[in-house]
């Protein structure tokens, strides 16, 4: 039953990401912010261009890692819970939804 409800949520971010317009390209710099991220995805896969279009960004043409789910690591050594890496800081405007370029760290 929960396969059946991810392909679905997934399919509607899918179609609603394809109808809307292009939208803001972000720049790729060098990481310099460590992120604790739900999960890290390239930036061509269909989840993560879904999240991006419903942000307003176009990330076609980027071939970087992207961040999900992320939360900065503030505390040396804290509990994760997910992937540890160094990003992008996240724009405010993008939440903790999606951060940029992310490479994996070990704390």
């Amino acid at each position: 039953m929960f396969s059946k409800l991810s392909v679905v949520a997934v399919s509607v971010l899918v179609t609603l990401a394809a109808a809307m317009p292009g939208g803001y390209t972000p720049p790729v710099t060098t990481p310099t912010s460590n992120q604790c991220c739900s999960s890290v995805q390239s930036s061509s896969s269909n989840v993560v261009s879904a999240v991006a279009g419903l942000l307003g960004l176009d990330l076609s043409g980027l071939n970087v890692p992207i961040g999900l789910g992320c939360s900065p690591i503030t505390v040396l050594g804290n509990n994760c819970g997910g992937t540890q890496v160094t990003c992008e800081s996240p724009e405010k405007e993008w939440g903790s939804l999606i951060a940029i370029n992310c490479i994996p760290i070990t704390l």
